[in-house]
C-alpha cells in the first residue's frame, strides 16, 4: 500500500517550499545588496587613499592629476554597475518587507533614510566624476597632488580640486552610513524587535 499524503502534511510542504523560495530570493537580493555596498565604501576609501596617495608620488607634476583621473576613470563603470546592482537589490528587499515596512514602528521611517542617503551619495558620487574629468583635461597644468592645486594653477582647476579634496572623504563617509543604516534594518528584522515594534 501507498502512503497517503495527508491534507496537513501538503500544506506544510507547500508552504515549506514557499518559504525556501522566499529565503533564496532574500539570500541573493541581501548579498548584491551588501556586496554592492561594500564595493563602494571600499572603492572609493582606496581610490582617496591608495590611487590619490600614489599618484602624487609622480615627478611629473601633470601626471599626478593625470594617473589618479586615469585610476578613477577606469573604476567608473565598476562602480555604475555596483549602484545600479544596490538599487535592483534594495527595491528587491523592500518587495520582500513591504508588510514589515506598513506595520512594524520606525521600519519606514529608517527605509526613508537609507533611501535618501543612498541617492545623496550616488548624486555626490556621480558630481565628484564630473569634477575628476574636468580635472583630467586640465593635467597640463600640474598639481602638487590629486587634490591639491599648484599655486600657478589656474582658477578653473584650483575649484575642481578643492571640491574634490573634501569630497573624496564625503563619498566613503555616505556609503559607510549606508552599510550601517543597512545593518540597522538588518537587527530590525529579530524576531523579539519585530515582535516590540508589532506591539508599539
Amino acid at each position: 500500500m501507498g502512503y497517503a499524503v495527508k491534507p496537513a502534511d501538503a500544506a506544510f510542504r507547500n508552504q515549506f517550499n514557499v518559504r525556501k523560495h522566499i529565503m533564496a530570493g532574500n539570500l541573493i537580493a541581501r548579498s548584491v545588496h551588501d556586496l554592492t555596498a561594500g564595493a563602494w565604501f571600499g572603492g572609493s576609501l582606496m581610490g582617496a587613499i591608495g590611487l590619490n596617495g600614489a599618484a602624487a608620488e609622480s615627478i611629473d607634476p601633470a601626471e599626478r592629476t593625470r594617473l589618479s583621473s586615469a585610476g578613477w576613470m577606469k573604476w567608473a563603470p565598476i562602480q555604475t554597475a555596483a549602484f545600479v546592482s544596490h538599487l535592483v537589490a534594495d527595491l528587491a528587499i523592500a518587495w520582500e518587507n513591504k508588510e514589515r515596512i506598513a506595520k512594524q514602528d520606525g521600519v519606514a521611517r529608517d527605509t526613508a533614510i537609507k533611501t535618501a542617503v543612498t541617492v545623496a551619495g550616488a548624486a555626490v558620487t556621480l558630481y565628484a566624476g564630473v569634477l575628476g574629468k574636468k580635472v583630467e583635461k586640465l593635467a597640463d597644468q600640474g598639481a602638487r597632488g590629486a587634490t591639491e592645486p599648484s599655486p600657478d594653477a589656474s582658477d578653473e582647476l584650483k575649484a575642481a580640486q578643492q571640491q574634490l579634496k573634501m569630497l573624496q572623504w564625503a563619498i566613503p563617509a555616505f556609503a559607510g552610513l549606508v552599510i550601517i543604516l543597512g545593518a540597522k534594518h538588518g537587527e530590525m528584522q529579530r524576531p523579539k524587535n519585530v515582535f516590540a515594534g508589532l506591539k508599539s
